[in-house]
Protein backbone atom coordinates (compact mmCIF):
# COMPACT_ATOMS: atom_id res chain seq x y z
CA UNK A 1 0.00 0.00 0.00
CA UNK A 2 2.69 2.39 0.96
CA UNK A 3 5.63 0.36 -0.46
CA UNK A 4 6.40 3.00 -3.44
CA UNK A 5 5.85 6.03 -1.49
CA UNK A 6 8.25 4.92 0.90
CA UNK A 7 10.97 3.79 -1.56
CA UNK A 8 10.32 7.09 -3.04
CA UNK A 9 10.19 9.73 -0.26
CA UNK A 10 12.21 7.46 2.02
CA UNK A 11 14.78 4.54 0.44
CA UNK A 12 16.84 4.84 3.38
CA UNK A 13 14.68 3.21 5.72
CA UNK A 14 14.17 0.19 3.57
CA UNK A 15 18.08 -0.32 3.27
CA UNK A 16 18.82 0.18 6.96
CA UNK A 17 16.35 -2.43 7.82
CA UNK A 18 17.56 -4.85 5.37
CA UNK A 19 21.29 -4.53 6.40
CA UNK A 20 19.69 -4.85 10.43
CA UNK A 21 17.94 -7.60 10.03
CA UNK A 22 20.90 -9.05 7.52
CA UNK A 23 23.21 -8.52 10.80
CA UNK A 24 20.65 -9.86 13.43
CA UNK A 25 20.28 -6.10 14.85
CA UNK A 26 16.59 -6.65 14.21
CA UNK A 27 14.33 -10.23 14.04
CA UNK A 28 11.55 -10.79 11.58
CA UNK A 29 7.81 -9.35 12.30
CA UNK A 30 9.28 -6.14 13.27
CA UNK A 31 7.87 -2.84 12.36
CA UNK A 32 10.92 -0.52 11.95
CA UNK A 33 10.47 3.42 12.97
CA UNK A 34 12.50 6.14 11.32
CA UNK A 35 12.87 7.84 14.87
CA UNK A 36 14.51 11.00 12.80
CA UNK A 37 11.48 10.77 10.51
CA UNK A 38 9.06 10.71 13.29
CA UNK A 39 10.88 13.88 14.92
CA UNK A 40 10.98 15.75 11.90
CA UNK A 41 7.12 15.05 11.08
CA UNK A 42 6.61 16.26 15.31
CA UNK A 43 8.03 19.59 14.32
CA UNK A 44 5.76 19.92 11.65
CA UNK A 45 3.26 18.87 13.31
CA UNK A 46 3.46 21.41 16.25
CA UNK A 47 4.32 24.21 14.12
CA UNK A 48 1.11 23.45 12.23
CA UNK A 49 -0.97 23.51 15.33
CA UNK A 50 0.44 26.38 16.84
CA UNK A 51 -1.15 28.46 13.28
CA UNK A 52 -4.27 27.17 14.42
CA UNK A 53 -4.37 27.08 18.23
CA UNK A 54 -4.84 23.45 18.44
CA UNK A 55 -3.47 20.90 20.87
CA UNK A 56 -2.30 17.43 19.49
CA UNK A 57 -2.38 14.43 21.50
CA UNK A 58 -0.09 11.59 20.11
CA UNK A 59 -1.98 8.35 19.33
CA UNK A 60 1.14 5.76 19.42
CA UNK A 61 -1.19 2.41 19.38
CA UNK A 62 -0.65 2.00 15.32
CA UNK A 63 3.04 1.93 16.19
CA UNK A 64 2.77 -0.85 19.17
CA UNK A 65 2.88 2.08 22.02
CA UNK A 66 6.74 2.37 21.57
CA UNK A 67 8.26 3.57 24.54
CA UNK A 68 11.42 5.38 22.55
CA UNK A 69 9.14 6.94 20.25
CA UNK A 70 7.41 8.21 23.13
CA UNK A 71 10.18 9.43 24.89
CA UNK A 72 11.16 11.41 21.40
CA UNK A 73 7.49 12.97 20.88
CA UNK A 74 7.61 14.48 23.99
CA UNK A 75 10.88 16.25 24.00
CA UNK A 76 9.93 17.87 20.46
CA UNK A 77 6.73 19.03 22.51
CA UNK A 78 4.11 16.70 22.07
CA UNK A 79 3.68 15.67 25.62
CA UNK A 80 0.21 14.19 26.55
CA UNK A 81 -0.98 11.20 24.44
CA UNK A 82 -4.72 9.59 23.72
CA UNK A 83 -5.20 6.41 25.32
CA UNK A 84 -7.55 4.20 23.09
CA UNK A 85 -7.99 2.05 26.00
CA UNK A 86 -6.77 1.98 29.52
CA UNK A 87 -3.62 -0.14 28.16
CA UNK A 88 -2.69 2.22 25.96
CA UNK A 89 -3.06 5.11 28.37
CA UNK A 90 -0.75 3.06 30.79
CA UNK A 91 2.14 2.35 28.23
CA UNK A 92 2.57 5.70 26.77
CA UNK A 93 2.73 7.01 30.36
CA UNK A 94 5.38 4.59 30.57
CA UNK A 95 7.36 5.82 27.17
CA UNK A 96 7.34 9.29 28.92
CA UNK A 97 4.00 10.31 27.32
CA UNK A 98 1.52 12.14 29.78
CA UNK A 99 -2.05 11.42 29.72
CA UNK A 100 -3.93 13.92 27.20
CA UNK A 101 -6.82 12.00 27.06
CA UNK A 102 -8.82 8.53 27.78
CA UNK A 103 -12.36 6.80 27.59
CA UNK A 104 -12.75 7.45 24.13
CA UNK A 105 -12.64 4.86 21.89
CA UNK A 106 -13.07 2.72 24.44
CA UNK A 107 -14.66 3.31 28.26
CA UNK A 108 -12.83 2.80 31.16
CA UNK A 109 -13.81 -0.60 32.76
CA UNK A 110 -15.91 0.05 36.04
CA UNK A 111 -13.16 -1.51 38.36
CA UNK A 112 -10.25 0.45 36.68
CA UNK A 113 -11.28 3.51 37.55
CA UNK A 114 -8.98 4.36 40.17
CA UNK A 115 -6.22 3.35 37.86
CA UNK A 116 -7.75 5.70 35.61
CA UNK A 117 -8.25 8.60 37.27
CA UNK A 118 -4.13 8.03 38.87
CA UNK A 119 -2.89 8.94 35.43
CA UNK A 120 -4.51 12.15 36.00
CA UNK A 121 -5.96 13.01 32.27
CA UNK A 122 -6.51 16.16 31.30
CA UNK A 123 -9.81 15.55 29.81
CA UNK A 124 -11.78 11.59 30.12
CA UNK A 125 -14.54 11.26 27.60
CA UNK A 126 -17.44 9.27 28.96
CA UNK A 127 -20.66 7.98 26.86
CA UNK A 128 -22.75 7.94 29.72
CA UNK A 129 -24.29 9.52 33.25
CA UNK A 130 -23.53 5.77 34.55
CA UNK A 131 -19.43 6.44 33.60
CA UNK A 132 -19.24 9.68 34.49
CA UNK A 133 -20.55 8.66 37.82
CA UNK A 134 -17.93 5.89 37.92
CA UNK A 135 -15.24 8.20 36.58
CA UNK A 136 -16.29 10.92 39.47
CA UNK A 137 -16.46 8.41 42.10
CA UNK A 138 -12.54 7.64 41.06
CA UNK A 139 -11.59 11.24 40.65
CA UNK A 140 -12.87 12.25 44.24
CA UNK A 141 -10.99 9.25 45.57
CA UNK A 142 -7.90 10.88 44.67
CA UNK A 143 -8.85 14.36 45.56
CA UNK A 144 -8.94 15.67 41.53
CA UNK A 145 -11.49 17.56 39.84
CA UNK A 146 -12.14 15.67 36.50
CA UNK A 147 -12.37 17.50 33.17
CA UNK A 148 -15.01 15.71 31.16
CA UNK A 149 -15.55 15.48 27.37
CA UNK A 150 -18.71 14.15 26.16
CA UNK A 151 -19.18 11.65 23.33
CA UNK A 152 -22.00 12.61 21.27
CA UNK A 153 -23.80 11.71 18.11
CA UNK A 154 -26.75 12.67 16.29
CA UNK A 155 -28.98 11.10 13.44
CA UNK A 156 -26.70 10.67 10.12
CA UNK A 157 -23.65 10.64 11.85
CA UNK A 158 -21.08 7.86 10.76
CA UNK A 159 -19.62 5.02 13.85
CA UNK A 160 -17.82 1.80 12.61
CA UNK A 161 -19.92 -1.16 14.01
CA UNK A 162 -18.84 -1.89 17.93
CA UNK A 163 -17.95 2.01 18.19
CA UNK A 164 -21.54 3.50 18.90
CA UNK A 165 -22.56 4.94 22.28
CA UNK A 166 -22.67 8.30 23.62
CA UNK A 167 -25.40 11.07 24.63
CA UNK A 168 -27.71 12.95 22.36
CA UNK A 169 -26.14 16.14 20.31
CA UNK A 170 -29.21 17.92 20.64
CA UNK A 171 -29.46 17.28 24.50
CA UNK A 172 -25.80 18.78 24.69
CA UNK A 173 -26.60 21.65 27.24
CA UNK A 174 -28.23 19.81 29.51
CA UNK A 175 -26.22 17.00 29.73
CA UNK A 176 -23.16 19.36 30.55
CA UNK A 177 -25.20 20.85 33.29
CA UNK A 178 -25.74 17.22 34.78
CA UNK A 179 -21.87 16.10 34.38
CA UNK A 180 -21.19 19.67 36.56
CA UNK A 181 -23.46 18.70 38.94
CA UNK A 182 -21.62 15.74 39.70
CA UNK A 183 -19.05 16.38 42.27
CA UNK A 184 -15.63 15.40 41.08
CA UNK A 185 -16.59 16.42 37.57
CA UNK A 186 -16.31 19.31 35.47
CA UNK A 187 -17.14 19.32 32.17
CA UNK A 188 -14.90 19.98 29.26
CA UNK A 189 -16.48 19.73 26.10
CA UNK A 190 -16.76 17.04 23.01
CA UNK A 191 -15.59 14.51 21.11
CA UNK A 192 -16.49 12.08 18.36
CA UNK A 193 -14.85 9.50 15.99
CA UNK A 194 -14.12 9.53 12.98
CA UNK A 195 -14.65 13.47 12.36
CA UNK A 196 -12.37 13.27 8.87
CA UNK A 197 -12.43 10.10 6.55
CA UNK A 198 -10.82 9.52 3.35
CA UNK A 199 -12.75 9.62 0.41
CA UNK A 200 -11.32 6.86 -1.50
CA UNK A 201 -12.75 7.39 -4.69
CA UNK A 202 -12.56 11.24 -4.43
CA UNK A 203 -8.80 10.69 -3.60
CA UNK A 204 -9.04 13.25 -0.43
CA UNK A 205 -9.73 13.29 3.31
CA UNK A 206 -13.43 14.41 3.86
CA UNK A 207 -14.75 16.12 6.85
CA UNK A 208 -18.15 13.70 8.35
CA UNK A 209 -21.02 14.60 9.27
CA UNK A 210 -19.69 14.23 12.98
CA UNK A 211 -17.71 17.27 12.95
CA UNK A 212 -20.85 19.53 11.80
CA UNK A 213 -22.38 17.75 14.86
CA UNK A 214 -19.44 18.48 16.96
CA UNK A 215 -19.42 22.30 15.21
CA UNK A 216 -23.11 22.92 16.26
CA UNK A 217 -22.94 21.02 19.95
CA UNK A 218 -20.33 23.65 20.28
CA UNK A 219 -22.36 26.18 19.30
CA UNK A 220 -25.37 26.08 21.49
CA UNK A 221 -22.61 25.18 24.26
CA UNK A 222 -21.43 28.95 23.74
CA UNK A 223 -24.83 30.00 22.87
CA UNK A 224 -25.68 28.95 26.62
CA UNK A 225 -22.59 31.06 28.05
CA UNK A 226 -20.15 28.16 28.73
CA UNK A 227 -16.65 29.31 28.29
CA UNK A 228 -13.78 27.37 26.85
CA UNK A 229 -15.46 24.27 25.46
CA UNK A 230 -13.26 21.96 23.88
CA UNK A 231 -14.07 20.27 20.67
CA UNK A 232 -11.71 17.10 20.01
CA UNK A 233 -12.15 15.53 16.68
CA UNK A 234 -9.99 12.82 15.71
CA UNK A 235 -9.53 10.37 12.37
CA UNK A 236 -7.48 10.23 9.68
CA UNK A 237 -5.07 13.22 11.18
CA UNK A 238 -2.35 14.92 9.34
CA UNK A 239 -1.30 18.88 8.83
CA UNK A 240 -3.11 18.88 5.71
CA UNK A 241 -6.65 19.49 7.18
CA UNK A 242 -5.57 21.38 11.07
CA UNK A 243 -6.71 24.29 8.97
CA UNK A 244 -10.41 22.46 8.24
CA UNK A 245 -10.75 21.13 11.78
CA UNK A 246 -10.19 24.23 13.66
CA UNK A 247 -12.20 26.49 11.16
CA UNK A 248 -15.28 23.49 12.31
CA UNK A 249 -14.03 24.65 16.00
CA UNK A 250 -11.49 21.87 16.66
CA UNK A 251 -9.28 22.57 19.69
CA UNK A 252 -7.74 19.17 20.17
CA UNK A 253 -6.73 16.89 17.43
CA UNK A 254 -5.24 13.48 18.29
CA UNK A 255 -2.45 12.46 15.29
CA UNK A 256 -1.16 9.22 15.06
CA UNK A 257 -0.25 7.36 11.55
CA UNK A 258 -0.02 11.27 10.59
CA UNK A 259 3.68 11.02 12.70
CA UNK A 260 4.50 8.06 10.68
CA UNK A 261 3.23 9.30 7.43
CA UNK A 262 0.75 6.78 6.89
CA UNK A 263 -2.60 7.88 6.74
CA UNK A 264 -4.93 7.75 3.46
CA UNK A 265 -4.39 10.63 2.18
CA UNK A 266 -0.69 9.86 2.72
CA UNK A 267 -0.62 7.19 0.26
CA UNK A 268 -2.08 9.03 -2.68
CA UNK A 269 -0.67 12.63 -1.98
CA UNK A 270 2.89 13.73 -0.99
CA UNK A 271 1.88 15.69 2.18
CA UNK A 272 4.81 17.47 4.39
CA UNK A 273 5.32 14.11 6.79
CA UNK A 274 7.95 11.80 5.78
CA UNK A 275 7.05 8.09 5.53
CA UNK A 276 8.98 6.42 8.74
CA UNK A 277 7.65 3.00 9.16
CA UNK A 278 8.16 -0.57 7.29
CA UNK A 279 7.39 -4.03 8.63
CA UNK A 280 10.37 -6.78 8.43
CA UNK A 281 10.28 -10.37 7.86
CA UNK A 282 12.07 -12.81 6.57
CA UNK A 283 11.70 -16.08 4.20
CA UNK A 284 11.18 -19.37 6.62
CA UNK A 285 10.74 -22.07 4.08
CA UNK A 286 10.76 -22.91 0.26
CA UNK A 287 7.05 -24.88 -0.82
CA UNK A 288 4.68 -25.94 -3.71
CA UNK A 289 6.35 -22.68 -5.35
CA UNK A 290 5.97 -20.46 -2.47
CA UNK A 291 8.16 -18.59 -0.27
CA UNK A 292 6.56 -18.97 3.16
CA UNK A 293 7.30 -15.57 5.16
CA UNK A 294 7.40 -15.40 9.09
CA UNK A 295 4.31 -13.68 10.20
CA UNK A 296 2.67 -12.04 13.63
CA UNK A 297 2.43 -8.49 12.58
CA UNK A 298 0.79 -9.13 9.53
CA UNK A 299 -2.56 -6.94 10.21
CA UNK A 300 -2.88 -4.52 7.06
CA UNK A 301 -5.84 -1.38 8.20
CA UNK A 302 -8.68 -2.24 6.22
CA UNK A 303 -8.89 1.78 5.86
CA UNK A 304 -7.96 1.80 2.07
CA UNK A 305 -10.51 -1.43 1.59
CA UNK A 306 -9.68 -4.61 0.23
CA UNK A 307 -5.99 -3.48 -1.23
CA UNK A 308 -3.66 -5.60 -2.60
CA UNK A 309 -0.38 -6.00 -0.53
CA UNK A 310 3.48 -5.95 -2.27
CA UNK A 311 6.90 -6.93 -0.91
CA UNK A 312 10.24 -7.04 -1.55
CA UNK A 313 12.56 -10.49 -1.11
CA UNK A 314 15.90 -8.73 -0.84
CA UNK A 315 18.43 -11.75 -0.62
CA UNK A 316 21.85 -11.97 0.74
CA UNK A 317 24.11 -9.49 -1.23
CA UNK A 318 21.46 -7.72 -3.50
CA UNK A 319 20.49 -4.42 -2.84
CA UNK A 320 16.98 -3.60 -2.32
CA UNK A 321 16.73 -0.49 -4.55
CA UNK A 322 17.16 -2.98 -7.68
CA UNK A 323 14.55 -5.54 -6.30
CA UNK A 324 10.86 -5.05 -7.38
CA UNK A 325 8.39 -5.27 -5.13
CA UNK A 326 6.05 -8.88 -5.60
CA UNK A 327 2.34 -9.47 -4.84
CA UNK A 328 1.76 -11.05 -1.18
CA UNK A 329 -0.84 -13.88 -0.62
CA UNK A 330 -1.70 -12.42 2.82
CA UNK A 331 -3.64 -14.93 5.59
CA UNK A 332 -6.97 -14.27 5.15
CA UNK A 333 -8.41 -11.93 8.13
CA UNK A 334 -10.06 -14.93 10.28
CA UNK A 335 -6.99 -16.58 10.19
CA UNK A 336 -3.64 -16.52 12.57
CA UNK A 337 -0.89 -14.66 10.48
CA UNK A 338 2.06 -17.54 11.13
CA UNK A 339 2.99 -16.99 7.63
CA UNK A 340 2.44 -15.09 4.06
CA UNK A 341 3.12 -16.41 1.35
CA UNK A 342 5.16 -15.08 -1.91
CA UNK A 343 4.80 -16.40 -5.23
CA UNK A 344 8.78 -17.44 -6.40
CA UNK A 345 8.30 -17.38 -10.18
CA UNK A 346 9.62 -13.85 -10.41
CA UNK A 347 13.14 -14.78 -9.27
CA UNK A 348 15.37 -16.76 -6.78
CA UNK A 349 14.42 -17.00 -3.07
CA UNK A 350 16.04 -18.32 -0.34
CA UNK A 351 15.14 -19.58 3.38
CA UNK A 352 16.53 -16.07 5.27
CA UNK A 353 15.96 -13.59 2.55
CA UNK A 354 14.80 -10.28 4.06
CA UNK A 355 11.17 -9.54 3.42
CA UNK A 356 10.43 -5.46 3.77
CA UNK A 357 6.18 -4.06 3.26
CA UNK A 358 4.86 -1.09 3.46
CA UNK A 359 1.60 -1.00 4.79
CA UNK A 360 -0.66 0.96 7.46
CA UNK A 361 0.18 -0.99 11.05
CA UNK A 362 -1.85 -0.92 13.61
CA UNK A 363 0.62 -3.46 15.55
CA UNK A 364 -1.05 -3.04 19.19
CA UNK A 365 -3.73 -5.56 17.87
CA UNK A 366 -0.81 -7.92 16.54
CA UNK A 367 2.37 -10.34 17.90
CA UNK A 368 4.39 -7.78 16.36
CA UNK A 369 7.71 -6.50 17.68
CA UNK A 370 8.99 -2.92 17.07
CA UNK A 371 11.72 -1.30 16.81
CA UNK A 372 12.97 2.74 16.51
CA UNK A 373 15.76 3.35 14.88
CA UNK A 374 17.60 6.95 14.57
CA UNK A 375 20.58 7.63 11.94
CA UNK A 376 18.91 6.35 9.23
CA UNK A 377 21.09 6.61 6.10
CA UNK A 378 24.00 8.18 7.92
CA UNK A 379 25.76 4.65 7.50
CA UNK A 380 25.60 4.00 11.32
CA UNK A 381 21.88 3.40 12.17
CA UNK A 382 21.14 2.56 15.84
CA UNK A 383 18.46 0.13 17.30
CA UNK A 384 17.25 1.96 20.60
CA UNK A 385 15.44 -1.02 21.63
CA UNK A 386 13.09 -4.29 20.53
CA UNK A 387 9.55 -4.03 21.98
CA UNK A 388 6.43 -5.90 22.10
CA UNK A 389 3.37 -4.36 20.61
CA UNK A 390 1.84 -3.50 24.06
CA UNK A 391 5.19 -1.74 24.59
CA UNK A 392 6.80 -4.20 27.08
CA UNK A 393 10.47 -5.65 26.35
CA UNK A 394 9.78 -9.22 25.01
CA UNK A 395 10.83 -11.74 27.23
CA UNK A 396 14.20 -13.55 26.40
CA UNK A 397 14.67 -17.36 26.72
CA UNK A 398 16.78 -17.15 29.77
CA UNK A 399 14.00 -15.22 31.63
CA UNK A 400 11.21 -17.33 30.62
CA UNK A 401 13.86 -20.39 32.43
CA UNK A 402 14.79 -18.21 34.68
CA UNK A 403 10.83 -17.49 35.78
CA UNK A 404 9.88 -21.20 35.32
CA UNK A 405 11.93 -22.89 36.90
CA UNK A 406 13.27 -26.38 35.43
CA UNK A 407 11.24 -29.32 34.70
Amino acid sequence: MFLDLIRRRNPALVRDAVELHRSGAIPPNTSVIDLDAVRRNADAFLAECRVHGVTPFAMTKQIGRNPDVSAALAARGITHAVGVDLECAVAARAGGLRTGHLGHLVQIPRHSAGQAAALEPLFWTVFSEAKAHEAAAASRAAGRTQDVLLRIAAPGDRFYRGHEGGFAADEVVAAADAIDAIPGLRFGGVTSFPATLFDAEAGEARSTPNLATLTRAKERLLAARRENVELNAPGTTSTSILGTLAAAGATQVEPGHGLTGTTPLHAVADLVEDPAIVYVSEVSHLHGGEAFVFGGGLYVDPVLGDASTRALVVGEGVEPDDVQPRPVDMPAANAIDYYATIGVDAGPVAAGDTVVFGFRPQVFVTRGLTAAVSGVGTGAPVVHGIWSADGSRPLSVDQALAYGGSR
